[in-house]
């Protein structure tokens, strides 16, 4: 694990999308990631997994956007975690420190 944004609510998810998360800024810069980097998204309210990427949604709005099929996985009001790997040597493992976030879960709004 790289960064980790832990228990999120969905606020929207489109079906008709292309496919992707859309997060709002504020929360991809707090935990590091880049826009179109794969992503591990974790349903904390029926446990399903899914792999996607992400994409850069509105400033300040705290948006988690679910979108293309994997929006039957996640509803809105549904608390989900957004993990982000990178590959590393052993040794690079041995003293890495992953960042984590956890926003409120209410707003998606950085505590």
């Amino acid at each position: 694990m790289r960064a980790k944004l832990h228990r999120l609510t969905v606020t929207e998810a489109d079906l008709n999308y292309v496919g992707s998360i859309s997060l709002d800024p504020n929360l991809m810069d707090a935990a590091g990631l880049v826009e179109g980097e794969k992503v591990q998204i974790v349903n904390v309210n029926n446990g399903e997994r899914l792999e996607t990427y992400t994409i850069k949604g509105e400033r300040g709005a705290g948006q988690v956007c679910i979108n293309g099929p994997a929006a039957r996985r996640c509803q809105p009001g549904d608390i989900v975690i957004v993990i982000a790997y990178g590959m590393m040597t052993i040794e690079e493992a041995k003293t890495f420190t992953p960042t984590v976030v956890f926003p409120d879960t209410g707003t998606n709004t950085i505590l």
